[in-house]
């Protein structure tokens, strides 16, 4: 075993690798009875597999004058023989055993390069028409497919797609249908248990709350028994859940804007306004802050009072509170009539709704999470590159150098220096050991 927890992936590589009788590097390896005897019949794993990373190796010679050693680029050969030309413009051609990066953007060169675009195209046929055949397998035939044997059905159609795709990991693949697939079988499940209809169920949402001490069940609001309200507020009650977004956000921006007015009040005029602000001045009370409004607008117009001056800064932000205020309300009443009728709609949905939800629900995370792949490949790359560039980017000689320049800045500010007999002396000592005179 790779880590102390193992994912779907790790059990499932290793399982291939015991059905199939081969290495795996780090996960797996085939052992002889006659080494199973000489370690005397110890199972333990760690003693026939090496999980750990290899230790981090530093070459002498760039730690002293810069560049990459091409032996420690050479370790990302996997990606060389996928990128066969992209190497040579990642770094540059020197002469000897090293060599530097190329001018630019690291990720900018490998996302732009022929190769790699190539690559991602390569990807992207590997899986023409996979979302199709979920689409069939999984909705279309929700009612009747055997459940326990279509993730290995699934699981094996995308090792055979990626069976020509170079660096992909198809065990990383498998991951993410294995953590789609937990959420999806429970569904097909009830499904095929309750019939069709169960996915225009909607059941009491049970929570947990404190009542006279005591922890008791209660009912908030309702859940979608497979099909989830937030999907059915996304998709076919955008409008109103768009415009309960707005609110909430502007409801987010008047609270900011409280918080900006209040940091931009000097010390001093925070000393004026104590009174409406708690102990440590870090936010306004609200009844004193009113009052004192009330107080600046008798025989006044807010507009008789500058916008930045303590004065008008009070009023504005009254009148923040009272927005904010009159904004909860509205959202409160809004998300209840939006949780309402999205129960009306799950319980009203037609089959074919039905059908391009559990498409939402089921299939595209799926498919956006594997067109992914190569994105963080790439990425992976790219982060490797960068680190053999900044890994040898400061010589020793250079931290050298940066030590040599604060030891004569700290040698000319002790020249500054004033003390007793006994303190000029330890100074003098001190700016000995810092190389002065």
């Amino acid at each position: 075993g790779k880590n102390n927890k193992l994912q779907a992936s790790d059990i499932k590589r290793v399982s291939d690798a015991v059905a199939n009788r081969k290495d795996v590097s780090k996960f797996a390896r085939v052992v002889s009875r006659d080494e199973i005897r000489k370690n005397e019949y110890n199972l333990n794993i760690p003693r026939y597999v090496d999980s750990s990373e290899a230790p981090e190796s530093w070459d002498i010679y760039a730690s002293m004058f810069g560049g990459i050693p091409k032996k420690e680029i050479e370790e990302l050969s996997a990606y060389w023989r996928t990128f066969p030309e992209l190497k040579a413009d990642l770094f540059t051609n020197d002469i000897g055993e090293h060599v530097h990066t190329a001018e630019g953007n690291v990720k900018d060169i490998i996302n732009n390069h022929a190769n790699v675009i190539s690559f991602k195209e390569t990807y992207e046929r590997a899986f023409e028409g996979f979302d199709a055949e979920l689409y069939s397998d999984l909705v279309e035939g929700m009612k009747t497919l055997n459940i326990s044997k279509e993730e290995i059905k699934l699981s094996d159609e995308i090792f055979n797609r990626l069976v020509s795709v170079p660096l992909v990991d198809e065990y990383n693949a498998y991951q993410l249908l294995n953590d789609e697939w937990v959420k999806i079988a429970v569904d097909l499940e009830m499904i095929q248990t309750e019939g069709f209809l169960a996915t225009k169920q909607v059941d009491p949402n049970m929570v947990i709350k404190k009542k006279n001490g005591n922890d008791v069940e209660v009912q908030d609001g309702w859940i979608g028994r497979i099909i989830p309200f937030e999907l059915v507020q996304e998709t076919l009650l955008r409008e109103e859940a768009k415009a309960l977004k707005e609110k909430e956000e502007r409801l987010a921006q008047v609270a900011a804007e409280q918080q900006e007015i209040l940091d931009s009040l000097t010390a001093e005029e925070k000393e004026d306004i104590t009174d409406v602000l708690n102990e440590d001045n870090t936010a306004f009370l609200a009844s004193p802050l009113i009052k004192m409004a009330k107080d600046l607008l008798k025989g006044h117009d807010a507009a008789d009072y500058a916008e930045d001056s303590p004065e008008g800064k009070i009023i504005t932000v009254v009148r923040l509170l009272d927005e904010e205020k009159e904004l909860k309300k509205i959202i409160k009443a809004d998300s209840a009539k939006l949780h309402l009728l999205t129960k009306e709609t799950i319980e009203n949905l037609a089959d074919e709704q039905v059908y391009s939800l559990l498409e939402l629900k089921w299939i595209t995370p799926l498919i956006v999470e594997l067109r992914k792949m190569p994105e963080v490949i790439l990425d992976k790359l790219a982060a490797k590159v960068q680190a053999l560039a900044d890994k040898y980017s400061i010589t020793f000689a250079d931290v050298e150098d940066q030590i040599e320049e604060t030891e004569v800045m700290l040698s000319s500010m002790i020249e500054q220096l004033t003390g007793s007999d006994a303190d000029m002396k330890g100074l003098t000592e001190l700016k000995t050991l810092l190389g002065g005179e």
